[in-house]
């Protein structure tokens, strides 16, 4: 119907976006050799971003907001909310990634960037994510998603409507996330 918000067209313009501007894995490795401590320096990342052409999104803002439910340093950059549909750049540094999480509300649409990334669903193996990929977390399921072990991973989120929770769980087994790779 005319004047109603189109998901499918989303995605599809979406995923073509992603598809189009793939980032090499150069780009990453460029990152990596300029995050050289935990407490990553934002400039030096986006810097290595620009250098190699590898910068789709903005970095955003250090995840504050989430540091508890992470392992790692992250950052977001809210791209989008209109229309209830929130949309998000998410930057993984070296091997971060979120702990087991449930959205309850809205189902969670990973669309994969650049690096190398990770993402199970509970009673499931885990998956990797490369550039140019993209998965549907189904509203209600406990999934985690991230880098890598000791990689960068950059990936956009989308959820919706605006009004959905997230309950955060317990971390993922390290010594299961160390063998991923």
């Amino acid at each position: 119907m005319r004047g109603e918000f189109n998901m499918s067209k989303l995605l599809k313009s979406l995923a073509l976006l992603v598809f189009c501007v793939t980032v090499s894995a150069t780009t990453m490795v460029a990152v990596a050799s300029a995050a050289t401590s935990e407490a990553t320096n934002v400039n030096q990342i986006e810097k290595a971003l620009k250098k190699t052409s590898g910068a789709i999104f903005p970095l955003g803002e250090y995840n504050q907001a989430n540091k508890d439910n992470f392992t790692g340093d992250s950052y977001v950059a809210r791209l989008e909310s209109k229309n209830g549909i929130n949309v998000a750049n998410v930057t993984f540094v070296k091997g971060a990634h979120t702990y087991w999480h449930i959205h309850h509300g809205t189902c969670q649409i990973l669309l994969a960037e650049s690096g190398s990334g990770y993402y199970q669903i509970w009673g499931e193996a885990a998956k990797r994510l490369k550039p140019g990929e993209s998965v549907t977390i189904p509203e209600g399921i406990k999934h985690w998603h991230g880098a890598a072990p000791g990689k960068m991973f950059q990936h956009v989120v989308i959820t919706g409507p605006a009004k959905y929770t997230t309950e955060w769980l317990e971390p993922v087994n390290d010594e299961f996330y160390q063998e991923l790779d």
